[in-house]
């Protein structure tokens, strides 16, 4: 592509919401429109694309906005983008909407999405990190992590109150089916006793010791995070094995999509505000097919190729100075 080819885009959100999303749509269609393209925002994700539900976006229509939560033009998990014949037609709405460039805020399995459509029709993607598990390679964080953690970590704060009036173990589980990126940071920041992720196996019964460590030593209460899809079974059946183990009464809490929602924090809206811009500039460089993320503090560029087949690797540091702190 030739640089600044790019006249007309197209932004989507894609697979769930994640807090900074309107910020980054923001930073898009402003840094666009100063750039001299038009914008055309999708509804409903690669769902929308797929039905041509698309329209034009100028400065005002963004406005205030970049303080909300979600994302205003709607998201979705679209399973027909999965399909040949849905990437087809996905690429025939952008033809005829004659967009030159798609923009795609999601997450690693919207990716590997938008690299199926370049690959298979020829379309021009570009991708932002977006989701709450910060697991997207190529990126030291992704829009909504750090909202996402700050909210964890506020109800942990409060669980705490009432696990020590209480004096038992509160297992609280967080988002995060294949990573524990928001476990360990609130495990580490909140203090927890233990933290149990996908990444790393899980062994019941040092966790009960540590437990009855902690009990031997006075303390009577204790918070232990559990990411949802560490494969011991999720907090529920893990806690039962525990309690079970150490003849001991437990509670079980479930945070659940709360994770996601409210305000987002300000650093949320400056990383979407630095990688929606980020994307634009990319455009009128003549960059294509590439993710736009933060490594080191600095806006970088990724093959798409690279963020759909690589798997973003553990803070196995983080892991080994939470049991350092909290044993």
């Amino acid at each position: 592509m030739a640089p600044n080819k790019a006249r007309r885009i197209a932004v989507l959100a894609s697979g769930g919401d994640a807090p900074g999303m309107n910020a980054c749509l923001r930073a898009v269609v402003r840094a666009g429109c100063d750039a001299g393209m038009e914008i055309l925002g999708v509804r409903r994700g690669f769902s929308g694309l797929i039905a041509g539900e698309m329209s034009a976006l100028g400065r005002r229509d963004v406005g205030n906005i970049i303080q909300r939560g979600g994302i205003v033009l709607g998201t979705s998990r679209c399973e027909e983008l999965h399909t040949p014949e849905g990437r087809s037609k996905a690429a025939r709405s952008l033809r005829e909407a004659g967009v030159d460039a798609l923009v795609v805020m999601g997450g690693d399995g919207s990716f590997r999405g938008a690299w199926a459509l370049v690959q298979e029709t020829g379309a021009c993607c570009l991708g932002i990190p977006a989701t709450i598990d910060n697991d997207v390679y190529g990126t030291d964080f992704s829009l909504g992590f750090d909202t996402a953690v700050n909210t964890a970590l506020e109800s942990i704060d409060r669980i705490r109150d009432t696990a020590d009036s209480l004096e038992r173990p509160f297992f609280v589980e967080v988002m995060g089916r294949s990573s524990g990126a928001i476990a360990l940071e609130v495990g580490l920041a909140g203090g927890a006793q233990d933290v149990v992720v996908p990444e790393t196996p899980t062994n019941v019964e040092e966790l009960c010791a540590g437990l009855q460590e902690g009990f031997r030593r006075g303390r009577r209460s204790g918070i232990i995070v559990v990411a949802e899809g560490d494969e011991a079974g999720g907090a529920f059946i893990l806690a039962r094995e525990v309690g079970r183990c150490i003849n001991t009464e437990y509670r079980v809490v479930v945070l659940g999509h709360v994770q996601r929602g409210g305000a987002p924090t300000a650093r949320d809206r400056v990383l979407g505000a630095k990688l929606g811009a980020a994307a634009v500039d990319a455009l009128v460089a003549g960059e294509e097919n590439v993710m736009v993320g933060e490594v080191g503090g600095r806006v970088t560029l990724t093959p798409l190729r690279e963020v759909s087949e690589r798997v973003k690797q553990t803070d196995e540091a983080l892991l080994h100075l939470v049991h350092r702190l909290t044993h």
